[in-house]
C-alpha cells in the first residue's frame, strides 16, 4: 500500500480572516454588472449584417469559409467541393448545349427564309 502525503497549512486567528473567505459570497447568485455587455440574437444579426462585407471570403480564421464550415458541421451538412465542382461542370455543359441548339435553330430558320 502506498502512502499519500498530506500537507496541512495552519493559520492563526488573525491570519484566518484575511486568507479564508468566511462570507460564502462565491455561493451567492452573482448579479450581472451594468458594465458587462449583453447581446440579443437581434443584436448579433444586426452586427453581422454591418460586418458582412468586411469579413474575408477565404481564410483559416475569421472568414466566411470558417463560418460556413462551422454552420455545416452544426447542421450535419457535408460540403464536398468535388460534388460542387461536378455540378458546376454539368451546368456549364448544359449551357453550351443550349447555345449549340439555339445556333442550329437560327441556322435552320435562315435556310427556310
Amino acid at each position: 500500500m502506498s502512502q499519500i502525503p498530506i500537507e496541512k497549512q495552519v493559520f492563526d486567528k488573525n491570519q484566518f480572516g484575511k486568507v479564508i473567505n468566511t462570507q460564502f459570497s462565491q455561493l451567492l447568485n452573482q448579479q450581472v454588472s451594468e458594465e458587462t455587455p449583453t447581446f440579443t440574437l437581434e443584436d448579433f444579426f444586426t452586427l453581422y449584417d454591418q460586418l458582412f462585407y468586411e469579413i474575408p471570403k477565404e481564410g483559416d480564421v475569421d472568414s466566411h469559409r470558417v463560418i460556413l464550415q462551422r454552420e455545416a458541421d452544426y447542421l450535419g451538412v457535408i460540403i464536398d467541393q468535388d460534388d460542387i465542382q461536378a455540378l458546376l461542370d454539368e451546368i456549364t455543359s448544359l449551357r453550351q448545349q443550349v447555345v449549340d441548339t439555339q445556333t442550329a435553330l437560327n441556322e435552320l430558320n435562315q435556310i427556310r427564309q
